[in-house]
């Protein structure tokens, strides 16, 4: 697929996703104890819970979620810069960190949390708006009872990685969870 081809299947699924959500929000603690990781990422884009308001103040969001992986979109742009003239690290970071943290979440069960214990993260080549979209592709690595770990990459339309990293993360039961209820 052409870049310009590829561009274009971005944009419809990212308008696709954004249709079925609601407004960026907070999500209710106890909505955790409903279901489990996937279903509460379901529950998202089904519009049925708020996307994090983090995407919304970064230009980016989920696109696809399976057990055990996860696919975020971001626009690159000149408000993401950093003094040097390119998208700064931790707009990359916190993209990276969103599909490597949701790949784990997507894997937990009812009333289970997790943290990020660990990033790691490879730049590899500059990004700028010239690059209108990128996709952040996490999958879970290992999946332990307290430690998860994942890996992620940042690409563009053309197929060039611009960057990757590694996660650890803590697996929890959300404080007075028993038997799935908070």
């Amino acid at each position: 697929m052409r870049m310009d081809e590829t561009i274009a299947a971005w944009t419809r699924e990212e308008e696709a996703v954004r249709s079925k959500m609601t407004p960026a929000g907070v999500m209710p603690l106890e909505k955790l104890a409903e279901g489990s990781g996937l279903e509460t990422l379901e529950a998202i884009f089904a519009g049925e819970l708020p996307p994090p308001p983090i995407g919304e103040t970064l230009d980016f969001l989920p696109i696809h979620m399976e057990t055990g992986k996860a696919v975020f979109q971001g626009r690159p742009s000149k408000k993401h810069y950093n003094p040097l003239g390119g998208i700064h690290g931790g707009w990359i970071a916190t993209l990276l960190d969103s599909a490597v943290g949701c790949a784990i979440h997507s894997t937990l069960e009812r009333a289970q949390g997790y943290t990020t214990l660990e990033l790691k993260v490879n730049y590899v080549r500059p990004l700028t708006d010239q690059i209108q979209l990128v996709r952040a592709e996490g999958e879970v690595i290992h999946l332990g009872r307290q430690v998860a770990t994942a890996e992620g990459r940042i690409v563009g339309p053309d197929g060039k990685l611009y960057a990757h990293a590694t996660t650890t993360c803590l697996i929890f039961q959300h404080q007075g969870a028993k038997n799935g209820k908070l």
